[in-house]
């Protein structure tokens, strides 16, 4: 027994068919429509030449993007000419380097930091101290007996806890090592001193 089709059936199948062919339609109209339209922002440069014209061009000709990085003091481009006589690329030179001389560049900076140190002048003075006495009369004979021995001693007073204090000193001398020497040659003959060092 077979059961009669239900006639809505069709109806509703021809109407989604009609209404796909329709969006169909309508959306193949408005890509039309839109590509035809100029687009907002996107068309802006078309409606200008392919060229610049000449006052842009004039404009722009000494422009350098790099401006803001010379600083104060700017490093002009310098232009290389080529064989035929036509002008190449600008070519930066260069910047100078502040504070470092350019001739003198050396390739051990710590022995020339010895040097400079060695030869710089000393900022001290040297005396050799050969005893400090309450009187005068006992300074006065270690002065004798030192000039006697060929060295140029001077007594100096200073006043240590209330007291005058008379110092036999042999100096002022320039060096340390010179110092040194006379220390060692006191040392040597039996003569206790002390190295004493004074700033300039």
């Amino acid at each position: 027994m077979t059961h009669p089709r239900h006639p809505s059936f069709g109806g509703t199948f021809l109407g989604l068919v009609i209404g796909l062919v329709l969006g169909l339609l309508v959306a193949l109209g408005v890509a039309i429509y839109v590509s035809k339209v100029p687009v907002p922002f996107m068309n802006k440069g078309a409606n200008r030449g392919a060229d610049p014209s000449a006052a842009d061009t004039e404009k722009n000709k000494d422009w350098d993007p790099n401006a803001p990085l010379y600083g104060k003091n700017p490093v002009k481009p310098t232009e290389k000419p080529q064989e035929d006589g036509a002008k190449t690329n600008p070519v930066l030179a260069p910047p100078a380097v502040v504070g470092m001389p350019q001739d003198n560049k050396s390739e051990d900076p710590l022995g020339d930091l010895a040097r400079e140190r060695a030869n710089a002048p000393d900022p001290f003075q040297y005396y050799v101290q050969v005893g400090a006495f309450r009187s005068a009369e006992e300074a006065e004979g270690l002065r004798a007996k030192l000039s006697l021995a060929g060295y140029d001693p001077k007594v100096t007073v200073r006043e240590v806890t209330g007291r005058q204090l008379h110092r036999v000193r042999i100096g002022p001398i320039e060096s340390k090592s010179e110092a040194e020497e006379v220390q060692q040659k006191l040392n040597a003959a039996k003569m206790a001193s002390a190295l004493v060092r004074v700033q300039r």
